[in-house]
């Protein structure tokens, strides 16, 4: 029986990147930087995710990924880098600004409300996260949220997902499932917690078999069926 489905947020209920490309399209616009290109973009994506997954692994600390992005990116572009903790800050909040949904998710989450529980597990900041679902309506739809700055640790850490079971009604692990797009984030932080896991792949992304999702869907939609066959 499945009573508890941890949800990711970034990629997953939220189409991340089409607010990530409407905020560094518009902050730049307001630092007076020029134009953004794909290119440049492109770029920035790069740099972004060699940073988050060397957070992952424990090997930088959220202050240094934060930053050291844009000033990686900045000074590769010819910016003055020194803008960047300036930048980032108001990148947070910007990222709060568009709320694009993925495979209708806030209609399905609603649905979902009346059959499991349902948490945000994310590893985003805590000013974009909370802005995010305040927005979107999703927040208001959660039993839960646990957003990793508060927590005081990433996904896919065990010591992560402890402060969550910590929180959430009381269950075992084979009732518990995370929902996530990021095999390095969500997937192995399901295996190392011991719980049912299903990997969200839109893009059809080829299988890593070192990472083994119990599930594997391209719609979020795909979660309906599983659920009422399980209850």
């Amino acid at each position: 029986m499945l009573k508890v489905i941890l949800w990711d947020v970034d990629g997953t209920l939220l189409d991340f990147e089409v607010a990530e490309e409407a905020a560094i399209h518009n902050l730049f616009r307001q630092f007076n930087i020029g134009t953004c290109t794909n290119e440049m973009l492109e770029r920035y994506k790069e740099i972004n995710r060699f940073y988050w997954e060397r957070l992952e692994k424990g090997v930088v600390s959220r202050e240094k990924v934060l930053i050291g992005r844009f000033q990686d990116f900045f000074q590769e572009m010819g910016i003055d880098r020194s803008l960047a903790e300036d930048f980032n800050k108001a990148y947070q909040s910007a990222l709060g600004d568009t709320i694009a949904f993925r495979d209708n998710s806030y209609e399905l989450v609603k649905q979902l409300k009346r059959q499991v529980k349902q948490y945000v597990v994310t590893n985003g900041t805590g000013v974009a996260q909370e802005k995010k679902l305040r927005l979107s309506g999703l927040g208001q739809l959660m039993d839960g949220v646990f957003i990793s700055e508060e927590i005081g640790a990433e996904k896919p850490s065990l010591k992560f997902f402890n402060k969550v079971f910590e929180s959430i009604i009381p269950a075992e692990k084979d009732e518990i499932m995370i929902i996530g797009d990021s095999l390095t984030s969500d997937i192995r932080g399901g295996l190392n917690a011991g719980i049912r896991t299903c990997w969200y792949n839109p893009k059809k992304v080829a299988v890593n078999k070192a990472i083994p999702a119990e599930y594997m869907i391209e719609d979020l939609n795909e979660i309906l069926p599983m659920v009422a066959e399980w209850r």
